[in-house]
């Protein structure tokens, strides 16, 4: 049988709800009316912000025209392949270069740092090669070798210009017209470069096992001095091996992760089942499961950190265990004096193993802090919020009660993922392709200071008949190639166009959001407000929601879009800034861009909280943006008290399921991982860092709990925004009776009440 209209027997339970219409008008705007003809959203619409709207369309056709020219400009294999001095591609197909991958530097020593190596810019000649060489020699050396055996010369001409083929010319020629590379050292190929072999042997950096050699001039010199040249590499290197060793863990662990999202999706399908039978006690549980799950987390942690203590002052087992804590904050100064024990997690950097942290004594204060301060969060909220604990599970009971009659809600988020996926990859494939509509650019490499003309463009085909190669202050200068560039219009203006493109990326994601939240929100403001549920309730909501939202409200979610994506924009340009000034002793300046971020920070959430509002009041009424965005503002603020009832209560109970969800699959993936489930402990596999599919799983299974969540979110703040029309609009009379559910009204009616 279909529930009834919602009308209180006796006038007392209504009796601090204003009557509808009889409200004064207040500073913020005049409640709304009565209205019989009113049955939820409204039908017969009109286009709002028409204006916007086509402005969005000829961006979007703009931002079309603008990927065609990036593409028809750029050629992708400019970031891909590297670039020899000529400027032709190494590895690339039907040319010289197709069988020589890799770029070989002729003097390494002369490149600063690794950021000169990998933008192409270091001042040496540069030539493809087949392989990296993987001994030291000088030209000296191959000289007199040369001379007992041929072979010598056949492995070090590989690395000499083609064409040359001449042994015997004298070592000052060959560096000064630069044939053939002055010595050739160990390395071994990254980011298709041949780099250093560095080598850490007892603390000591090395090169195949030596720590010096000599140059083509028999001089002196020391790895270090390589090292200096290309610094960092060795931690880039490292990082490459690293990324090797994840990409074997993935192949071999990707059934395993896949099974674990599936069971992410299981356990939040199943959760919102329970969630629509059962809300109030499937809450209360999550969050005495959150409480003990933190408790038990600051134990283990407290217990981790006095089996430290204990092993600095050499405490047995059992008396450390009755210890404590209390032993730990005595003994803590004197851990921090054990070797190695005081140092920062910064200093430590990015390591594989995990146990290297477990170490420090800053990683357990750290969780024990954190785990603390988050368990007493939780506790004080239980405290002092628990009446609006009651409202937010009651607010999820209702939307509980929304989603289970319209359950293809679940899945619109889907829908979005798509969009917002094409987006990203039509920007990172735009960004590709601007980055890389460069032309060649050569410059005047001089080894003289002096040179005037260094770092001049020139043109490799009349530099050897221009004045620069016969000055005298320039003396071994050449004309290579920089870098990918230009001096059109086009290649002046690509930062701004670069900038473009991020703009539209933002805008388009906005939108696409915006769109999600309108029509989810008119699906379910059609709940809210069917007389009889679910009888009343239209066919096909959600299909119905979409197509006003499309149809009629393009122009107000772009113009809700583009004001955010502005603010975003701003905070990027912040970050990109600070990141310019790192270096830069300016503490007033660092101090203002901080300033300007929190500032922005703060307008951005604003931005966001009233964007939110308004695409509920432009689902449910059809105006447009900034009228919208007013009466939702209006209608907060003459509800304000059960608006800080219910304020991020409910998302605080949302992000606790969320948690519970991805901590129980991580859970059972780290046993699974570990080998400590004796069922199934020998399918587990041979993983470089089991860390590596478990938090894939533990972020996939947040991500998959959130897309299902967020639904949630949505129906509890539209049924919020309803209900207090709800409010204005009825007095609970025969009349006007309430369409509000009898618990709903209970707990929200008399909020005003709660402290």
């Amino acid at each position: 049988m279909a529930p009834r209209r919602y009308a209180p027997r006796s006038s007392s339970a209504v009796q601090s709800e204003p009557r509808g219409g009889a409200a004064p008008r207040g500073p913020y705007g005049e409640p709304h009316k009565f209205d019989p003809s009113f049955r939820g959203p409204v039908r017969r619409r009109f286009c709002t912000d028409i204006l916007c709207c086509l402005i969005f369309i000829v961006v979007i056709f703009s931002y079309a025209a603008l990927g065609i020219v990036a593409w028809l400009h750029g050629d992708p294999r400019k970031m891909l392949y590297p670039t020899d001095s000529s400027g032709q591609f190494c590895g690339q197909k039907e040319t010289s270069n197709a069988r020589k991958p890799i770029l070989f530097y002729f003097n390494i020593l002369k490149c600063a740092n690794p950021a000169i190596l990998i933008n192409l810019q270091c001042p040496t000649t540069q030539m493809c090669v087949s392989k990296c060489p993987n001994r030291f020699a000088t030209y000296t050396e191959m000289q007199q070798q040369h001379k007992l055996k041929k072979s010598y010369w056949e492995y070090y001409r590989q690395f000499c210009k083609p064409g040359f083929n001449n042994p015997y010319k004298p070592v000052s020629q060959v560096l000064r017209d630069e044939d053939c590379p002055s010595m050739i050292v160990p390395s071994r190929t990254f980011l298709q470069r041949c780099l250093p072999d560095f080598i850490t042997h007892n603390g000591t950096v090395t090169v195949a096992n030596r720590t010096s050699f000599k140059d083509a001039l028999e001089m002196a010199r020391s790895v270090t001095e390589l090292q200096h040249a290309a610094k960092g590499i060795t931690g880039l290197v490292d990082t490459k091996e690293l990324s090797i060793k994840v990409m074997e863990d993935y192949a071999k662990s990707w059934p395993w992760i896949l099974l674990g999202l599936l069971l992410s999706l299981a356990a939040s399908l199943v959760f919102i089942l329970l969630l629509r039978f059962t809300a109030g006690w499937l809450l209360w549980t999550t969050i005495i499961s959150v409480v003990l799950l933190l408790a038990y987390g600051a134990y283990v942690v407290s217990a981790g950190l006095t089996s430290y203590c204990c092993l600095e002052e050499n405490v047995s087992h059992e008396r450390c265990a009755c210890a404590g804590v209390c032993l730990c904050s005595v003994e803590l100064s004197r851990l921090r004096r054990r070797p190695g024990s005081n140092v920062a997690i910064v200093e430590v950097g990015l390591q594989t193993d995990l146990q290297v942290y477990l170490q420090l004594t800053q990683t357990w204060i750290v969780l024990l802090v954190s785990l603390a301060v988050a368990e007493a969060s939780i506790l004080l909220m239980l405290i002092f919020l628990r009446r609006r604990v009651q409202v937010a599970i009651a607010m999820l009971r209702e939307a509980s009660k929304a989603i289970g009659h319209i359950m293809s809600t679940l899945f619109f988020p889907l829908i979005t993922f798509l969009l917002l996926a094409a987006c990203f990859f039509y920007w990172a494939l735009t960004a590709v392709y601007l980055a890389s509509s460069g032309e060649a650019v050569y410059k005047v490499m001089s080894p003289e200071v002096g040179c005037l003309h260094a770092n001049s463009t020139c043109d490799p085909e009349t530099f050897n008949i221009s004045n620069v190669s016969e000055s005298a202050l320039c003396l071994g200068s050449q004309c290579l190639f920089a870098f990918y560039g230009g001096e059109t219009a086009y290649h002046r203006y690509l930062f701004l166009l670069q900038l473009s493109n991020l703009l539209v990326f933002l805008w388009l994601v906005n939108f696409h959001l915006a769109l999600e939240q309108c029509t989810l929100a008119g699906t379910f403001a059609s709940y809210y407000w069917a007389r009889r549920k679910p009888q009343d309730i239209p066919p096909c909501p959600l299909l119905s929601s979409f197509c006003r939202a499309i149809r009629y409200h393009t122009g107000s979610l772009a113009f809700g879009a583009l004001i955010l994506s502005v603010a975003q924009l701003v905070r990027i340009l912040l970050e990109y800034l600070e990141q310019k000034l790192r270096g830069v002793d300016n503490s007033l300046s660092r101090f203002i861009l901080r300033c300007l971020q929190c500032c922005f920070w703060c307008l951005e959430k604003v931005i966001r909280y009233m964007n939110h509002n308004a695409y509920i009041m432009v689902a449910i009424y059809g105006k447009n943006f900034c009228t919208s965005a007013r009466e939702a503002f209006f209608l907060l603020m003459r509800n304000v008290v059960r608006v800080a009832v219910l304020d991020r209560v409910t998302d605080l109970l949302l992000f606790m399921g969320k948690v519970l969800i991805a901590g129980a699959v991580g859970a059972i993936a780290y046993l699974f991982l570990t080998r400590k489930i004796p069922v199934i402990q020998e399918e587990a596999p041979n993983l470089n860092y089991y860390w590596v599919p478990l938090l894939t799983v533990v972020i996939g299974a947040y991500l998959i709990a959130h897309g299902f969540f967020s639904v949630y979110a949505m129906c509890v703040d539209t049924l919020f925004l309803c209900f207090c029309d709800d409010l204005e609009r009825h007095d609970g009379s025969s009349e006007k009776p309430f369409l509000m559910s009898p618990e709903l009204h209970r707990i929200l009616g008399k909020s005003s009440q709660l402290h």
